[in-house]
């Protein structure tokens, strides 16, 4: 006789499951209205001491309450937020996600697929091992030996990456020695997972970048050569392939050459700029990176992913299972296979989701000719930016466009460099204030400037016009509270 209990548990179970995907079609119309009027919306929505105060009283369970009741909590406690899908958000990476990545994501999580064995997820390891291929053959990797992983984004990419150079560039006694190569351009997630290996700062060694912000290629051949006069063992170069800062591509043909000669590891950060492979029009801006040992590409960049959703490409597929692979009486039954491998031997992660599915199901959907339009679509506003900007008195382009990022400041007369690295400070806060754009701050050259990294589908070249116009109505409106 069945257990009452057992019973109503399991009818409760089955009854959830109709609750679920009926609230689904409320959270549909809301993800529809959010989008369709982003242009209305603050750009920036941070919660104030008191709102944070209260929103944090739906941080703990409690009793049980309603799906309509949580989701209304859901909507609120997502209200305050920085919306990176509103055209006028040039912060950081933006990341516009395509709405079919949020539609492939909903659906990836319904069959919540483990993606770590052939055994429990053979139908997206499939889609996963085709897709990685068909991205390293974009890069110009060699298709015999090529391979990769999706991982969780460029910061997991870049240390999965130090991890194959560490292992397969020199024995564990000379660790200790081991000296990586960076710009004074490269990510900050570098230097952690090079920290997280156990390499200290002093193995960190930063060549300096050229006029156009790209690593300088005879500083690096003579760093190089001074550390192993030292008695140390250089091991790794770090190339940047669209830095966050300026956009900037480094001279990719000089590092592999002077990475063949020297039989070092010649990693690439491609996290954001890797993606410009896709459009036909930039793609020549990267050539030379089929040359390189490994490639990190983050989808939730510029392929307009929801986030969680990056690569690793590698030249050597077998590099991945010599680093990572692993073994345990609890997974025997899960076999690797020749044409689907156990991703969990491939990579850091046992457990690990479907997460590349999305990034398929949005390909899938908008082909790959729509994609380039898009990611050239986004260079060009950049490009519309800095002409506007050269045309405007008194602001300075301090980084031309490059991948869809320019850097520039407003530089009226009469003012010391502290100055005006005050005023732009003010300027970048007063056009979020007036939701003008999200346009933030960071420092070229040492001194503070306002950047513009323009990915939005829904501006044009006349809009962006037009808000640079803007910006300078307020740069001169700031500028009367400084004198």
């Amino acid at each position: 006789m069945e257990n009452r209990g057992d019973v109503e548990l399991a009818s409760s179970w089955e009854s959830d499951v109709h609750t679920a995907a009926d609230a689904v079609h409320e959270v549909a119309r809301i993800f529809k209205d959010i989008n369709l009027n982003i242009e209305k919306d603050d750009i920036v929505k941070t919660a104030s001491d008191a709102e944070a105060a209260s929103l944090k009283k739906y941080g703990t369970p409690g009793l049980a309450r309603s799906v309509e009741n949580v989701l209304q909590e859901a909507f609120e406690i997502f209200n305050y937020r920085m919306r990176m899908n509103h055209p006028r958000f040039f912060g950081f990476i933006p990341g516009p996600a395509s709405p079919f990545s949020w539609l492939g994501e909903t659906v990836t999580s319904a069959f919540n697929s483990f993606s770590g064995s052939r055994l429990q997820g053979s139908g997206p390891g499939a889609i996963e091992t085709e897709l990685i291929h068909w991205m390293a053959s974009k890069a110009g990797l060699p298709a015999t030996t090529a391979g990769g992983l999706s991982v969780s984004g460029g910061s997991m990419a870049n240390l999965t990456a130090m991890v194959l150079a560490r292992d397969h560039t020199m024995p564990c006694e000379k660790w200790p020695l081991g000296v990586a190569y960076v710009s004074d351009q490269t990510h900050s997630s570098v230097a952690k997972g090079l920290r997280i290996l156990g390499f200290q700062a002093k193995q960190i060694h930063k060549i300096p970048s050229d006029e156009h912000f790209r690593m300088d290629v005879s500083s690096l051949k003579q760093a190089i050569q001074s550390d192993r006069d030292a008695g140390l063992c250089p091991f790794v170069i770090i190339a940047s392939c669209g830095t966050t800062n300026t956009g900037s591509v480094d001279p990719l043909h000089g590092i592999v050459d002077v990475g063949r000669q020297e039989g070092l590891w010649i990693h690439v950060d491609g996290a954001y700029g890797a993606s410009a492979l896709l459009s036909e029009s930039r793609a020549p801006l990267l050539d030379g990176l089929g040359g390189v040992d490994s490639i990190s590409w983050d989808a939730h960049k510029w392929l307009f992913q929801t986030y969680g959703c990056g690569v690793l490409l590698v030249r050597d597929k077998e590099h991945l299972a010599q680093s990572f692979h692993t073994d345990a009486e609890y997974i025997r039954d899960a076999a690797d296979g020749e044409d689907i491998p156990n991703f969990w031997n491939l990579g850091l992660e046992l457990t690990r989701p479907a997460r590349i599915m999305k990034l398929w199901f949005t390909l899938r959907i908008l082909g790959v000719d729509k994609v380039d339009k898009v990611i050239t679509h986004g260079c060009r506003l950049a490009e519309a930016a800095e002409m506007q900007l050269r045309s405007t008195p008194d602001w300075e382009v301090t980084s031309a466009a490059s991948l869809a990022i320019v850097t520039f400041r407003f530089v009226p007369g009469g003012k010391n460099d502290d100055e005006l690295d005050a005023l732009n400070d003010a300027i970048s806060k007063q056009l979020v204030l007036e939701n003008v754009g999200g346009i933030l701050t960071t420092k070229v050259k040492g001194k503070v400037v306002l950047r513009i990294c323009a990915l939005s589908p829904l501006l044009t070249e006349s809009k962006m016009k037009a808000i640079i116009q803007e910006v300078d109505s307020v740069g001169r409106k700031v500028l009367q509270g400084f004198l």
